[in-house]
């Protein structure tokens, strides 16, 4: 059996979603994680507890930081109860916590995930005295491939968008992790301009602010792990409160014709702490004209419609983009976000091979971007 000390390095999933991992692997590299390995939906690194912190600290775009702490093989139900009794949980879990099991079973003779997990949940039960409950924050996903279980504890607890700032949503919001992989996509280093016609609740904008000042993204949330054995809160206090590095001092500017999007924007900016560099003001799409300043980029999540009606009525609105971007900003680029080709044709705009579809509220979506429009 092979078990992750709270001193050895073992290998951290960044979950993230599918279509995007190689743009999540770009940001890890950048933070100085070290090698990576891509998976579908994620992209693996090795590590110890404190590179566990700071994935979930630092990393806009990962979705969960999942610790695998051991696996072994185990062909059948029996042995699988077997090694789960002596596998060594008290070097992560405290002695009657409570926990959640998920379990998932592929390719292998052990192949019902319910009866697996029940088996691992009576094996932690028992053995160390944890109580099992569904709604526990801290999860132990059992993942069984061939044969091979594989024990990992999600240690972030609630999905890593959830930054602590965005309370007030407006309609269909994009989450905060796939805005700054759509934002890297597009070459945004937190340095230039970024405009959000379309804003709704500011995600955009938040995103490409909070970057640009050198703000963690999870400074203002806690996480799973801070439950764990393997946890050091003096450590994590001074990771937590290091000073930030600010990237520039460029501004960022949402709008939009609801008031009630600009209301939630300005309140989400004020959480963040990124109303001094932020701009909302209601206004309808041809009203937006860029600030002062060198071009930067112009990035929107527009409505995408479900029906053949519904994209009928969105072809105008995806025309009148098109128009405004081409009178009014020259030498800035565009990055636009929907599931629809014929959407985004509309606008006419001279977008790029579109990137690689990624899952968005179960809807594949995927980015749409150009150049340095002329």
């Amino acid at each position: 059996m092979q078990s992750s000390s709270s001193h050895s390095r073992f290998e951290i999933l960044l979950v993230t979603a599918p279509g995007l991992e190689p743009v999540l692997a770009a940001e890890v590299a950048e933070a100085g994680f070290g090698p990576t390995r891509l998976i579908a939906g994620g992209v693996i690194i090795d590590g110890g507890w404190r590179e566990v912190w700071r994935a979930n600290l630092e990393l806009r775009g990962a979705a969960k930081v999942l610790a695998r702490i051991g696996s072994f093989k185990a062909s059948h139900l029996a042995e699988l109860d077997k090694r789960s009794r002596k596998f060594p949980w008290g070097d992560y879990l405290k002695r009657g916590q409570a926990v959640a099991i998920e379990a998932t079973c592929k390719r292998s003779r052990i192949y019902h995930s319910g009866a697996a997990a029940e088996r691992v949940a009576t094996a932690l039960s028992e053995e160390h005295g944890c109580d099992i409950r569904s709604d526990a924050e801290l999860v132990v996903m059992v993942r069984i491939e061939d044969n091979l279980v594989t024990f990992s504890i999600d240690t972030s607890g609630e999905l890593l968008h959830k930054r602590g700032s965005k309370q007030a949503m407006a309609k269909a919001p994009l989450r905060e992790t796939l805005a700054s992989l759509f934002l890297r996509q597009c070459g945004f280093d937190g340095t230039g301009t970024v405009i959000d016609p379309l804003c709704g609740s500011g995600t955009f904008v938040i995103e490409a602010a909070e970057l640009a000042m050198g703000l963690k993204p999870g400074r203002n949330r806690n996480f799973a792990f801070e439950k764990l054995v393997t946890f050091d809160a003096a450590l994590w206090k001074a990771m937590r409160n290091s000073k930030p590095t600010p990237k520039s001092d460029a501004r960022f500017y949402g709008s939009d014709r609801d008031q009630g999007a600009i209301t939630a924007s300005r309140a989400n900016a004020e959480r963040a702490g990124v109303q001094a560099v932020t701009n909302f003001e209601k206004k309808s799409l041809s009203d937006v004209i860029p600030p002062e300043g060198k071009p930067g980029l112009v990035i929107m999540n527009p409505p995408y419609g479900t029906r053949i009606s519904d994209k009928a009525k969105l072809r105008d609105l995806y025309a009148a983009i098109g128009q405004n971007m081409q009178q009014k900003f020259q030498g800035w680029r565009v990055g636009l976000i929907t599931t629809d080709a014929s959407l985004a044709r509309a606008t006419t705009l001279p977008f790029k091979p579109a990137s690689k579809p990624a899952l968005h509220g179960g809807l594949k979506v995927s980015l749409w971007q150009t150049d340095a429009l002329s």
